[in-house]
């Protein structure tokens, strides 16, 4: 799969302490094995002149007190907190002073951020979508881009996940609704 870098931006969602280190209230193992293929993908992307963009998952500690239906906090208890530890990116992603981070407050990275605004300023039409958790944010942001006439692309080996089968839920419902789903070893930036 080519994909032209100045068109490209690599999408990583959520690789936060909260839920790829083993001291984070939501951790998941395969959320922390994806670091290093999320990383590869990364360098190859950089390498090539693609943007980068980093999502965190972010809550006010009040966000949901007045929700009269959805409670996050109710779901998954309270997690990466607006201010703590939990809410950082892990610090062995090589974040740059040129990648964006866009901060969130749900699953979707495009609800009520400046994601889109960026993408379309920077002539971003393609998006290699990684990170965790596959069937909860990431699907969520590729969906989403997908409903926005971006191409997403899901690199299927830089994905963590809870459990295996709602990776392959996630990654099935994906490649047959909105996008398209490939090792990252297959995607080329040229």
């Amino acid at each position: 799969m080519q994909l032209d870098p100045t068109q490209t931006a690599v999408v990583v969602v959520d690789m936060q302490n909260g839920f790829c280190h083993p001291d984070g209230s939501l951790y998941a193992p395969d959320s922390a094995a994806a670091i290093d293929p999320v990383n590869e993908l990364v360098d190859r992307a950089r390498d090539a002149g693609a943007s980068v963009v980093f999502t965190r998952d972010v809550h006010p500690p009040e966000q949901f007190e007045e929700n009269h239906y959805y409670d996050e906090f109710e779901r998954w208890g309270e997690h990466v907190v607006e201010g703590t530890w939990e809410a950082e990116l892990v610090e062995e992603l090589d974040l740059r002073a040129d990648d964006l981070v866009v901060e969130k407050h749900t699953y979707d990275a495009f609800y009520q951020t400046q994601l889109e605004g960026w993408l379309d300023a920077h002539g971003v039409k393609d998006l290699v979508v990684c990170g965790t958790l596959a069937n909860v944010c990431v699907l969520h942001t590729a969906a989403s881009a997908g409903l926005r006439d971006y191409r997403p692309v899901l690199a299927e080996d830089a994905v963590g996940f809870i459990e295996e089968d709602h990776r392959e839920y996630a990654l099935e419902h994906a490649d047959w609704l909105f996008g398209e789903v490939t090792e990252r070893d297959a995607v080329e930036f040229a």
